[in-house]
């Protein structure tokens, strides 16, 4: 019979993602003892995999707050010296290359916009005698 830290120290283990076979020469617990214990501390098990999920989501979450805090603090300093700089001094290539990223830009911030509904999707109780079809 094994003692509860064998047992214990076996969750732990297999908590961690170790296999049966490492589990065994690690603890010198025969590989079915093993299973029968990943059967009857499989609620532990998952219990202590969701704890350790959950920290490693709560890490990452915050590592990537202060990433995109980092990142717009320096997108704020190239924008504020893009403001000093005269697009003057921009080849006419660049000056389209950069006309069209700013209009995509825009696309993107406003999404699709949509001014009007077609004619057959206003309710036949509505005054449309003056509504025509519009198609850009």
């Amino acid at each position: 019979m094994h003692d509860i830290q064998v047992q214990q120290r076996f969750i732990e283990l297999r908590t961690q993602g170790w296999s049966f076979a490492r589990i065994a020469a690690e603890l010198q617990v025969a590989r079915g003892t093993l299973i029968q214990w990943s059967r009857q501390f499989q609620f532990d098990i998952q219990n202590q995999r969701a704890i350790e999920m959950e920290a490693l989501r709560e890490q990452l979450v915050t590592s990537c707050e202060v990433r995109a805090k980092t990142l717009a603090s320096q997108l704020q300093a190239v924008e504020q010296e893009l403001a000093r700089r005269n697009v003057a001094e921009l080849s006419t290539t660049r000056l389209f290359q950069l006309a069209e990223s700013l209009r995509r830009q825009i696309e993107q911030a406003t999404g699709s916009m949509t001014f009007s509904v077609p004619l057959r999707d206003i309710p036949d109780g509505e005054f449309n005698e003056h509504a025509q079809d519009w198609i850009p």
